[in-house]
């Protein structure tokens, strides 16, 4: 189940994909570099972004995802994927009705970026 979601109003999509597909772009390229480099080395890259947290725990913190394989490859949302957040979100009573996958998920902008 994906952990961050994008979302966009069709509106927008249809008149900007231009900007939907380099925004894709750009997050497929930072998933890639997560594939192609160590943990040692994604930890040096965003530590700027944690000031409060030491090189060495943020290190861990990554290496744990690492190891554990967390990351996707690609940023394509699965149908299966769609089905469990629906499930979750239906078991915690936030969810009054289910919605089909290809009424609300875009996987065109992804499948180029992944390409």
């Amino acid at each position: 189940m994906p952990y961050t979601a994008f979302s966009a109003k069709q509106s927008y999509i249809e008149e900007h994909p231009d900007v939907i597909q380099g925004f894709t772009n750009a997050l497929q390229k930072g998933m890639d570099y997560v594939q192609a480099h160590t943990p040692d080395e994604i930890a040096s890259v965003i530590e700027p972004q944690f000031t409060e947290t030491d090189l060495e725990t943020i290190t861990t913190i990554v290496t744990r995802y690492y190891d554990q394989d967390t990351w996707k490859s690609n940023l394509i949302f699965e149908e299966s994927s769609f089905d469990l957040l629906q499930d979750i979100l239906e078991s915690a009573g936030e969810l009054p009705e289910r919605v089909p996958y290809d009424d609300l998920v875009t996987t065109q902008f992804a499948a180029v970026a992944a390409q």
